[in-house]
């Protein structure tokens, strides 16, 4: 017979059960309750903003496969400590001539050395304290008492193992003297305010202006992990948390660089490669690069007609023209972000995207397979050399267009390699633009043609105008095409200028409106600009209506913004044209003394500059300063101008600048003949050929004859035609006759 279990059993039987369906309903809602908690235990909204550096070796325990990759990287070697191990250049006393100047490379013991010419055109020995990139050339830096740190142009090419020298963009092959801000000691060749901020991480640039001395501190020499994934004392701490999760506000602690949308990515790397100016200090990844920096715009002597890199513009504005950045396409997608290296090799990196079956076949690029001339990069990434061997490639992705060499004078690439001479009319860019419509057909889509809008507007035409108006009205072209075109239209002084510019004040894109609040003339738009929601437009709101009457709600507006402008010439006191812009606020704030102060300041930083002395010397004269003074300021200035105008003979600012201050200077015919070479140069700028028919009336007025008067007619016509519904010119002809008649 079968035992019956026991009471007691029974009651431990019992007791089991519930507490096994207890902790089968308990744990879980503990667990659950455990990960609520510390889903929302998060870090409180402004942590990630006062997160600090904490240096690469605290990465490098989680991260090692990453750090492997930088390891050697162009980040890596960015800037290193002159050292046995870092050094590539031959110290071993050879001299480098440069049309008479000599630089001599040695050794003192461990120390490598440069007998170089100094600031004071006189050589001396210097000690190189740091190396400057390793392909394909490296650089040396030299350390002065004053914490300045200046990069020598003389420089080691890593791939033929000789020294050359670095000639500056547009400077013809010829020595530069002691003095000149491009000399190796100048301004130009600063680490300190020119380079470091991209070769270093965590730079703090310490200009002292009392002193004119730097003391400048990074937290790494090179380009580190924080400097592109922003500092990570945060990050630590979360991944030190034991925690289920990431904290739901700030994620890893880093900037947001994978996110779905591609901008913080992009925007992080263009601190560093793009040709930009600072607007606000403190950038950190992740953060929205128009606030606290102003890109450089498709200007003529940075870019071709077209959009394609002239000067060294380091890829962003490029990049900004292209249709990879219209659909999204981030630099991790073609870049290993560690090793900086492209993700494949040849066309298989673009296959990525674009069928090989359809792109990479000679059906499309018509030339033979496996040859350079079928590669992706060599059509539509053309590179061009900076630092005379450093071959970058451009990164606007445009298809070759011969017709727009044609029609514009921009280079196309077809032409790089078909160069049969012209005179046998083969391989010309009308052959090659021929080829192309052979291949492709007449009706290739372009999209709006802003190359012959920007050429137009650069010379000023007369169908510049409706060309550029339309590109600024474009919503399908690129933003930084938009603001180049609002800015050139400013030529143009009639009513539909006026109301294109108008369309850009209010342009969803913060680098278009920042375009046309530099050119609008419409206080009542300006105003609207004071709240915008980008510092850089707010900036040049207040700068531009300094002296225009506001009510008191938009006084307070001014005052906020103004501020933030004054804060902006804070970064770069070093910089003459920083205390020339302090120097013209304080002039239209009616402060003349502190204006004064500044252009001195301007004239001590940079001797060398055209521009403070003729402003100091007109302030100079309303305050009543000494004569001798004034008129030495403006010989000095001309002399400067006359200079500027050999280097640059196709600038019609230079010449119209030289000619108001040849009229102050009495010298009339030399005044005449500059105002006419401005207005030649730029036939629609109304500015220039104001000043030039007020000059031709006065040669009238004080004693010219009937050819002197017909010139100022026929000056005051072309005025008048430029802006008809300007009563100017008859003001002046009827001024100009009355006066003649009293004579």
């Amino acid at each position: 017979m079968k035992k019956r279990p026991s009471a007691n059993r029974q009651v431990i039987l019992v007791i089991f059960i519930n507490l096994l369906r207890y902790l089968l309903i308990t744990v879980p809602l503990l667990f659950v309750g455990f990960a609520v908690f510390d889903w929302y235990s998060a870090a409180p909204p402004e942590a990630l903003a006062k997160a600090t550096f904490v240096g690469r070796n605290s990465c490098a325990a989680c991260h090692q496969e990453e750090l492997a990759r930088w390891t050697g990287s162009h980040h890596d070697r960015a800037m290193e400590l002159a050292t046995e191990e870092t050094v590539l250049g031959d110290f071993n006393g050879e001299t480098f001539d440069w049309y008479g100047e000599q630089t001599r490379y040695w050794r003192d013991g461990k120390k490598f050395m440069v007998t170089a010419e100094g600031p004071d055109g006189q050589p001396h020995d210097y000690e190189v304290k740091y190396t400057f990139g390793f392909t394909p050339l490296q650089q040396y830096m030299v350390e002065f008492p004053d914490g300045r740190v200046q990069v020598q142009r003389v420089s080691w090419n890593t791939e033929k193992k000789e020294w050359f020298y670095v000639t500056p963009p547009d400077v013809t092959a010829e020595r530069i003297p002691a003095g000149d801000p491009l000399h190796w000691t100048g301004i130009t060749q600063n680490w300190n305010s020119t380079c470091a901020e991209c070769h270093s991480t965590n730079l703090k640039k310490n200009y002292d202006l009392a002193q004119n001395a730097y003391h400048t501190t990074f937290s790494e020499i090179d380009v580190s992990c924080e400097e592109c994934h922003g500092p990570a004392s945060l990050h630590l701490e979360l991944a030190s948390a034991k925690s289920l999760f990431w904290d739901r506000r700030h994620g890893y602690g880093l900037a947001k660089l994978k996110s779905l949308d591609s901008t913080p990515q992009i925007e992080t790397c263009a601190k560093c490669h793009a040709r930009r100016s600072e607007v606000h200090g403190d950038f950190r990844p992740g953060a929205r690069f128009a606030d606290h920096y102003d890109v450089a715009l498709l200007d003529e002597n940075l870019y071709h007609a077209d959009g394609q890199q002239l000067d060294e513009v380091y890829n962003y504005g490029s990049f900004l023209q292209s249709k990879m950045h219209a659909k999204g396409v981030r630099c991790t997608d073609c870049h290993d972000p560690h090793s900086l290296k492209v993700k494949f090799t040849g066309n298989a990196l673009c296959s990525q995207c674009h069928a090989p079956a359809k792109y990479d076949s000679p059906a499309h690029h018509h030339h033979l397979a496996n040859t350079p001339a079928a590669s992706c990069v060599e059509c539509h990434m053309p590179t061009t050399n900076y630092m005379v061997i450093d071959a970058r490639h451009d990164h606007s992705f445009k298809p070759p267009r011969p017709d727009l060499t044609v029609s514009t004078g921009a280079p196309n690439v077809c032409n790089r390699c078909h160069t049969k001479p012209e005179e046998t009319a083969q391989e010309t860019a009308q052959w090659a633009a021929q080829k192309v419509v052979e291949w492709y057909g007449p009706e290739r889509k372009f999209g709006l043609n802003w190359a012959a809008a920007i050429a137009a507007g650069r010379k000023g035409a007369a169908d510049g105008e409706k060309l550029l108006a339309e590109v600024v009205r474009s919503s399908e072209t690129p933003a930084i095409v938009r603001a180049t075109a609002t800015e050139l239209l400013a030529q143009y002084s009639s009513s539909s200028a006026h109301s294109a510019i108008g369309v850009a004040l209010k342009s969803d894109s913060p680098v278009v409106r920042l375009a046309a609040t530099r050119v609008a003339n419409d206080a009542a738009q300006l105003t609207a600009r004071l709240r915008d929601d980008n510092t850089a437009v707010r900036q040049e709101a207040a700068r531009r209506l300094v002296g225009a009457p506001l009510s008191a709600a938009d006084q307070s507006a001014f005052g906020a913004a103004l501020g933030e402008y004054k804060a902006r010439q804070q970064l770069a006191l070093e910089h003459a044209g920083t205390h020339l812009n302090l120097a013209s606020l304080a002039r239209e704030l009616g402060d003349s003394s502190t204006a004064i102060a500044e252009l001195r300041t301007a004239i001590k930083l940079n001797d060398y500059l055209s521009g403070p002395r003729a402003e100091l010397a007109s302030l100079l004269e309303e305050s009543g300063g000494e004569v001798n003074e004034i008129a030495n300021l403006r010989r000095e200035e001309r002399a400067r101008l006359e200079r500027d105008a050999k280097l640059l003979p196709d600038n019609a600012d230079i010449r119209y600048r030289l000619g108001l201050l040849e009229f102050l200077l009495k010298d009339l015919a030399a005044a005449d003949a500059s105002l006419a070479e401005a207005c030649r140069l730029a036939p629609t700028n109304y500015q220039y050929h104001l000043g030039y028919a007020l000059l031709l009336e006065k040669r009238y007025v004080d004693g010219g004859d009937e050819a002197d008067r017909d010139r100022a007619i026929a000056a005051l016509r072309k005025l008048e035609s430029l802006n008809p519904s300007d009563p100017t010119a008859k003001e002046i002809l009827k001024r100009m006759l009355s006066a003649k008649q009293e004579g």
